[in-house]
């Protein structure tokens, strides 16, 4: 043992047992400070693909009472993607000022963006007022998640 310490420290390395049960135990050359700094980038990738893989998350996407059409209309298919790529969808309207006077315009904003994605999203709370904000949350549809494992299924095969 004391030889391969010796060894260990000329090379410039650690002898690190790998095996200590083993008859006799099995030992390594190598740099325990490298091998330490490696294991914790694994874990951090790891976490950062666990993370991008849960369905857990809650997106959100927000739009002021006075949108126009044609920007609503983006928003929404900005909600459609992000319902693909799995996540949930919180919709809020913002309204400031005098807007809060007038509910009303939110809740047929939010209704537009309901009907558009109504093939695609299930509406998991309807819309209510949290502060100055009008929101709903929207989770992805039986027909979105079709949509998401038919791309899984065709990204797996390339």
């Amino acid at each position: 043992m004391d030889e391969a310490i010796e060894m260990a420290t000329a090379k410039g390395l650690d002898l690190v047992e790998v095996a200590p049960a083993a008859k006799p135990p099995v030992c390594r050359f190598l740099n325990y400070g490298k091998f330490k700094y490696e294991a914790t980038r694994k874990e951090k990738e790891a976490r950062k693909i666990s993370k991008a893989k849960s369905n857990n998350q809650l997106r959100e996407v927000r739009m002021k009472t006075r949108i126009g059409d044609h920007d609503r209309q983006a928003k929404t298919r900005m909600v459609k993607r992000l319902l693909l790529e799995g996540s949930k969808v919180k919709v809020s309207i913002i309204f400031r000022g005098r807007e809060s006077q007038h509910p009303q315009i939110g809740m047929e904003l939010l209704k537009s963006v309901a009907e558009d994605l109504q093939d695609d999203a299930v509406l998991d709370s309807p819309p209510k007022f949290e502060g100055r904000f009008l929101a709903m949350i929207l989770s992805p549809g039986a027909n979105l998640k079709k949509e998401m494992n038919n791309k899984d299924l065709e990204s797996a095969k390339a």
